[in-house]
């Protein structure tokens, strides 16, 4: 049976403002000068990822070709496309990534652009397990982990990530497995939301949010969308003087829904795993780069480092933090919390 054409959904006004209608956007392949234009003016399209400190990563890695390394974070495949072309087909990179939706399209991504099964490992694993990883694949000469959460994954709605636009209260990075944000919300006290806001992402309202989430719940009113967890602490904040309140409210949901993906994805746990099984993944004068975009997680990532160094383990560590270039910055306004730190691997 012949299928039948669908036209595409029209949307008001001059410029789509949804996820779905941001057709040109959604498929880059095809609307080349439409990605240019919208990444010109500072912002990601819709379903991509701009990487971040590409070029610092690669001068510090320093890649040759017939050396193994290792993306333990593949995201859209930006920073591994670009270690691929290092190795110039020669050696292997191994790639990891815990979400099911996005890395079979970036698999499939790299693949277009050459990158077959022949130079390219792509394996659906959480970065903590990177000993079992290692243990099959590894020790490896280069290594690098972004961890941030890829842009793609923030703008689908369906995904529940942000608060600009309403969805699913969910969250999780691999939402085939775990306990949604919806979910968590049940499971808290008061005093547990709490320090978790405070804990995970400085929230000055903690106290006030925290409140007034476990009332509407208490009430039996769910809060099971991103629009209506925007709304609760929309009024959780109700007290501030109108002048501060829109500004205010912004920046308590961004950390408050920052706080819950943190949870949800037990983001800490998994990172401390990493550090600690790190050093045996490397092969001896192996390198590291690590990018964070939380103070919570440079810190952990600092403090492992000079542990490891002091113990003898890393030879080398970066003393002072890398950030992204003005211009960077400037072109793509995810990357100004940036933090990127490095370590070699001591040649024993």
């Amino acid at each position: 049976m012949e299928q039948q054409h669908k036209r595409r959904v029209r949307y008001k006004g001059t410029h789509p403002r949804s996820y779905s209608e941001k057709y040109k956007e959604l498929q880059p392949e095809k609307y080349a000068d439409t990605i240019e234009k919208v990444i010109r003016k500072g912002s990601t399209p819709a379903g991509m990822h701009i990487s971040i400190c590409v070029k610092e990563i690669l001068d510090f890695l320093q890649i040759q070709p017939g050396q193994k390394g290792l993306d333990a974070t593949l995201g859209y495949g930006g920073h591994s496309a670009k270690m691929l072309e290092c190795l110039k087909q020669q050696g292997h990179l191994y790639a990891l990534d815990v979400d099911p939706i996005e890395i079979v399209k970036t698999k499939k991504r790299l693949a277009d652009k050459g990158y077959g099964d022949d130079i390219l490992t792509v394996i659906q694993e959480n970065f903590a397990n990177i000993d079992q990883v290692a243990a099959q694949y590894g020790p490896f000469d280069f290594m690098m982990a972004d961890l941030g959460v890829s842009s793609m994954q923030i703008d689908n709605p369906e995904r529940g990530f942000s608060y600009k636009t309403d969805g699913p209260l969910d969250l999780r990075l691999n939402p085939q497995k775990g306990t949604s944000a919806a979910e968590r919300l049940k499971e808290l006290t008061r005093e547990e939301f709490e320090g978790m806001l405070v804990e995970n992402s400085d929230e000055p309202y903690a106290a006030e949010i925290a409140k007034e989430v476990m009332q509407e719940l208490r009430k039996g009113k769910p809060i099971d969308t991103t629009r209506r967890l925007h709304d609760v602490i929309e009024q959780a904040l109700s007290f501030l003087p109108d002048a501060e309140k829109k500004e205010a409210v912004k920046k308590s949901c961004a950390r408050t829904f920052q706080a819950l993906r943190i949870d949800v994805n037990s983001e800490f746990e998994v990172l401390d795993a990493f550090l600690d099984k790190l050093p045996d993944a490397l092969a001896p004068g192996g390198r590291v780069a690590i990018l964070t975009f939380h103070s919570g997680e440079d810190r952990m990532v600092k403090k492992s480092f000079k542990q490891l160094k002091k113990a003898g383990i890393y030879s080398e560590i970066s003393e002072e933090v890398i950030r992204p270039s003005k211009e960077e910055c400037a072109k793509n306004s995810r990357a100004r919390s940036t933090k990127m730190r490095w370590a070699v691997r001591a040649v024993e």
